[in-house]
């Protein structure tokens, strides 16, 4: 499933093509995907005019002109196409393959902007991602948002705030960092990266980086930050960009030829000095990939 990078990686892609333009027409293919698809989708979104787009953890978010937000969620499969008269475009990085086959084609936007035509089509092989229709001015009472933690993006997430929500907790980092009520977005690839980057076990309890008078020790401000950067580098970098994740203009991330842990199982340690060995551990039915030797 694509992590927050990526997304953010989809959106800066869409943003040119969408930002602006007028949905001349919407066409549903089908009246699902995971879900229904909202009531009157086609009807409701023909003739609006998307004025930005924006993004809350994993789920991409195109408001309109009416008030009404178009929440988008990738699922396992799922990717957006840029289609005009000169070119086409996927943009986004992904860790599995994307579908280009028109069989799969299930939401189409059919777009005018400055007087120009595009098309934005939705493609989903497996149809695990989803589209509902929400009022902006109540976002944050969308079911998925309502308990969802900081972003990793922002000042919000810094070590007081870790310290607050590690204080006496017993279970490992790992697990806790994934939980989305802690920090929105953050999924497995980027967690390991962070761990690593700040020297921390996966398997180390949370509570032990938090003081008794509940004060960040010095690791978690490590932590904080290096959650952070790693996401930072990431969406610099266009994603993780796995196997064939292309962005909007064509060429490839690079940030999976810095991954110093993520799917390295068997590979000497990237930090200097450690001569330890990646090693692979399953945490709740997830992989967690760490350097034991200077992971503490």
């Amino acid at each position: 499933m694509p992590e927050l990078p990526e997304v953010e990686t989809v959106r800066r892609g869409l943003e040119p093509a969408m930002e602006g333009a007028v949905v001349t027409r919407l066409e549903a293919r089908r009246p699902d995907l995971r879900f229904p698809l909202p009531e009157d989708f086609e009807a409701r979104v023909s003739g609006r005019q998307i004025l930005g787009l924006g993004r809350r953890a994993k789920y991409l978010l195109i408001d309109l002109d009416d008030g009404q937000t178009i929440i988008s969620h990738l699922g396992m499969s799922g990717s957006f196409r840029v289609e005009d008269d000169e070119a086409a475009a996927m943009p986004g990085e992904f860790h599995h393959a994307r579908s280009k086959d028109g069989k799969h084609d299930h939401v189409l936007f059919h777009l005018t902007r400055n007087g120009k035509s595009a098309r934005v089509i939705y493609n989903d092989p497996r149809r695990f991602g989803f589209m509902h229709l929400w009022a902006r001015s109540e976002l944050d009472h969308y079911p998925a948002f309502a308990e969802l933690g900081p972003e990793p993006t922002g000042n919000t997430l810094d070590a007081d705030y870790l310290a607050q929500r590690f204080q006496d907790r017993i279970q490992p980092l790992k697990s806790i960092l994934l939980d989305q009520t802690v920090i929105a977005g953050l999924g497995n690839i980027y967690v390991c990266e962070a761990l690593w980057r700040s020297g921390l076990s996966p398997l180390r309890k949370a509570g032990t980086l938090v003081t008794k008078a509940s004060k960040p020790k010095a690791q978690l401000v490590d932590l904080a930050h290096s959650i952070r950067e790693v996401i930072a580098d990431a969406i610099a970098a266009g994603g993780s960009s796995l196997r064939d994740h292309i962005q909007a203009d064509g060429s490839l991330g690079y940030f999976q030829h810095t991954f110093s842990v993520y799917d390295r199982e068997g590979h000497d340690c990237a930090r200097e000095g450690c001569s330890g060995v990646v090693q692979r551990i399953t945490q709740a039915g997830r992989s967690s990939f760490y350097c034991a030797q200077c992971q503490k």
